[in-house]
């Protein structure tokens, strides 16, 4: 047995078979659900492996999974790892150009999608030179017929419905052996430039993302003993990855809970009331959202309408892929006070770095302990700074092997020393005597305003302990005089709110020297993020360059 993420899937299910393995909730208020057990979660996944091998799918091919959250993405996604295949996300809400982009890129071979996305899959799935098969999830709406279905506009492109090929496949578990080599493909769009796919070793993906089987303590010595672990421990853990499973903070949770031997719920779409609902109705134990775009409309929902909801089973809720802001900590804080609030540092490049301190916020800035593993280096020796000075994050040892299709970026984010692999990250930052590493923000965002920089992630901060203010985004905007200035667009907690630009740069002020203080305000209904609450600055940007009167 290798450090392969089917294998050690496969010994999960041989360890506890009629364990309950998944919940899928759909909402609202339909009471439609699924559950399976580990077995029947094995031997759905094995169904529509062996279709895919007949459609052609073989060891390296590249399938896409282009679907809400689900079974069938779960399922997928195992049914892809058992045959050796590579799973690629991708992000549901790209239009019809962003897939055709991504499509190539990965250079798919297959494509599962949900039957919801039909017309955007017929648009983009003639561009993808290595396009074979499509196979689609709940047919197409009914609300976009009538007119041609996808399987005339994509020909010659086998096009296959869902149900029918599991329902076709066997479940047996008769697939040749795997490598720790095997590939995870990881896409992330960032918050600038077009998507990138992270290669992931098996091997390395189990260690980096998802703790070597223990996420918080010792991890596994050989692959065994994950099986073992399981074997004497007990169940009653229930893992609840709140945001789309194409964004790695989820899919990380769900091997985590599935590698622990427990249950995973999953929703649809994230909707805040039916996420308190279920943590009461199935005793959820651990939530993984990400940043105040996922947390805060939680916190409003549980002081509001849901005040009450019993969320005593609740240990923990992690979030990473943003930072979560002060302010909204303490109203957690506050409102579940039993409930451990973990604001994790990580990313699709470097799986886990590290977790905030508890002094972490506005004062001493985004403070993180973090892994033997990781260090602060300067970007152009690419050797450790000494403590205070600037730097950018780098993790060593379990790390992607590059980008795919993408040799040029590789070399700038990718290098060895001192006998490691290395990832260098876009994150810059200081580290201290004892070793805790302040995150500035993305060296990328950094805003130079007349030589002085200025990141956005500490303005943000600042705006959104505005009692009025639910959401902020900051950019820099060209300015003639400073090359740039720093603008912000604000969201009110209400339509109602008589939020005005001086008033903010006013509340800004007394937690902001004079030049981070933004000089352009706009003022907005609504802030545009990615479907996994991760800061949309392209948006933000556009928004700025052209703004509304203030």
């Amino acid at each position: 047995m290798e450090y392969n993420l089917a294998d050690l899937f496969e010994s999960i299910v041989d360890t506890v078979p009629h364990r309950e393995a998944l919940v899928h909730l759909d909402h609202p208020g339909t009471g439609a659900e699924r559950r399976l057990t580990y077995v029947e979660l094995d031997r759905a996944a094995n169904r529509l492996a062996h279709h895919l091998t007949y459609a052609g799918v073989g060891p390296g091919a590249h399938v896409g999974l282009h679907l809400y959250n689900g079974v069938e993405y779960v399922q997928t996604l195992l049914a892809c790892l058992k045959i050796r295949a590579v799973p690629v996300n991708v992000n549901y809400r790209y239009v019809a150009d962003e897939l055709a982009y991504l499509y190539r890129d990965a250079d798919l071979t297959a494509l599962v999608f949900d039957g919801e996305f039909t017309d955007r899959v017929a648009a983009a799935a003639p561009g993808a030179r290595k396009l074979r098969h499509l196979v689609r999830v709940g047919g197409r709406p009914r609300a976009r017929q009538p007119g041609p279905d996808i399987a005339l506009t994509v020909a010659p492109i086998g096009v296959a419905e869902f149900a029918e090929a599991e329902a076709a496949g066997s479940p047996e578990r008769d697939f040749g052996p795997r490598s720790p080599d095997d590939l995870f493909l990881i896409y992330t769009g960032g918050t600038t430039g077009m998507p990138k796919g992270v290669m992931w070793r098996a091997e390395d993906l189990f260690f980096a993302g998802l703790g070597g089987g223990a996420p918080t303590g010792r991890p596994v010595s050989r692959p065994e003993e994950l099986a073992e672990r399981v074997a004497t421990g007990g169940e009653g853990l229930v893992f609840f990855p709140t945001p789309p499973l194409m964004h790695g903070t989820s899919t990380l949770t769900l091997f985590i809970g599935l590698n622990y031997g427990q249950k995973v719920v999953l929703h649809r779409k994230f909707v805040p009331g039916e996420v308190l609902r279920t943590i009461e109705r199935e005793r959820v134990t651990a939530v993984s959202l990400v940043g105040d775009a996922m947390l805060r409309p939680l916190v409003d929902a549980l002081a509001g309408p849901l005040r009450g909801t019993d969320c005593s089973s609740l240990l923990a809720v992690s979030s990473s892929g943003a930072i979560l802001s002060e302010t909204v900590r303490e109203q957690f804080t506050a409102l579940l006070p039993h409930t451990a609030l973990i604001n994790n540092f990580g990313s699709s490049e470097s799986g886990f770095n590290g977790t905030a301190t508890a002094d972490s916020g506005p004062a001493k800035g985004f403070r993180i302990t973090v892994n033997d593993r990781t260090a602060v280096v300067d970007p152009a020796t690419r050797r450790p700074v000494r403590p205070g000075e600037a730097g950018r994050i780098a993790l060593r040892g379990h790390v992607p092997l590059g980008y795919y299709n993408d040799p040029d970026k590789s070399a700038e984010t990718f290098f060895q020393a001192d006998g490691a692999r290395w990832v260098l990250l876009g994150d810059m930052a200081t580290v201290d005597e004892e070793g805790v590493v302040t995150v500035l923000g993305r060296g990328s965002q950094c805003i130079n305003t007349g030589g002085e920089k200025v990141y956005p992630e500490e303005v943000e901060e600042a705006l959104k302990s505005h009692p009025d203010i639910y959401d902020a985004l900051v950019a820099g905007i060209p300015d003639e005089r400073w090359g740039h200035r720093v603008a912000a667009v604000v969201q009110p907690r209400a339509a109602t709110s008589a939020l005005t630009a001086e008033g903010v740069r006013e509340h800004a002020r007394t937690r902001l020297a004079g030049y981070k203080v933004p000089r352009t305000i706009v003022i907005t209904e609504q802030i545009q993020r990615s479907p996994s609450g991760k800061a949309d600055y392209r948006w933000a940007r556009r928004t700025l360059e052209n703004p509304r009167p203030s």
